[in-house]
């Protein structure tokens, strides 16, 4: 099968479509990602022992199952009890949970890196716990935690396509769209590949800036 450039342009138009989608989801997704690992890795430090093992418990379970499944019962189950989302919400929400406890875990590391003195100093200045978190530990702890988190938003950007299961108009939907109606895969699916190895290396330069400003982390 030859390539036909006239079908490209012709379907270009919907693909950027799904590319607008497919980075929306990315963002949003990488938005709730960071406030939910920051909250279960504050709520692990709970001094409550029930608070910490529960939500310990829970991130293991979601970090242990496959994003795909959760995404079913996210979009598929939670119907059944009530719950009835649009697609792009469901994915979203996929994403930010499931990506969120791996972020949890650069958030963790973060923290105890942060030295044992600087507790010590806001303690000796009579903050409160709020104000050691909000001005000492975290503008601390963050910063070098940056590098490692845009690593984990790129990998979300690359599992998008699993939100066409859920009917989510991403790229990929849209790809397998355009292929199905016209009976063409050759040009829509190289287009997909193409968008997001452009995307993911433009991400990558990024990441690379991120590391030379903030500081290398291991990964």
């Amino acid at each position: 099968m030859e390539w036909d450039w006239e079908f490209v342009w012709k379907i270009m138009p919907t693909l950027i479509e799904g590319v607008k989608i497919t980075i929306l989801a990315t963002l949003l997704g990488s938005v709730l990602s960071t406030v939910v690992g920051l909250a279960i890795a504050l709520l692990r430090r709970s001094p409550s022992r029930l608070i910490s093992r529960t939500v310990g418990f829970l991130a293991e379970f979601i970090r242990g199952t496959p994003l795909l499944v959760q995404l079913y019962f996210i979009f598929y189950v939670l119907p059944d009890f009530g719950i009835l989302l649009p697609p792009l919400v469901a994915g979203v929400i996929g994403l930010g949970l499931h990506y969120g406890t791996y972020t949890a875990e650069v958030y963790r590391a973060g923290i105890d890196n942060v030295p044992s003195g600087q507790w010590e100093a806001a303690k000796a200045c009579n903050l409160t716990g709020r104000q050691t978190w909000t001005h000492v530990i975290l503008p601390q702890a963050i910063p070098p935690m940056i590098p490692a988190l845009a690593n984990y938003f790129i990998a979300m950007f690359k599992e998008t396509p699993l939100l066409s299961v859920i009917t989510v108009l991403e790229l990929m939907n849209q790809a397998k769209s355009v292929a199905n109606s016209y009976y063409r895969y050759v040009e829509p699916m190289t287009l997909v590949g193409v968008f997001f190895l452009t995307i993911s290396i433009l991400s990558v330069f990024g990441l690379r800036w991120l590391e030379r400003r903030y500081g290398r982390i291991e990964r």
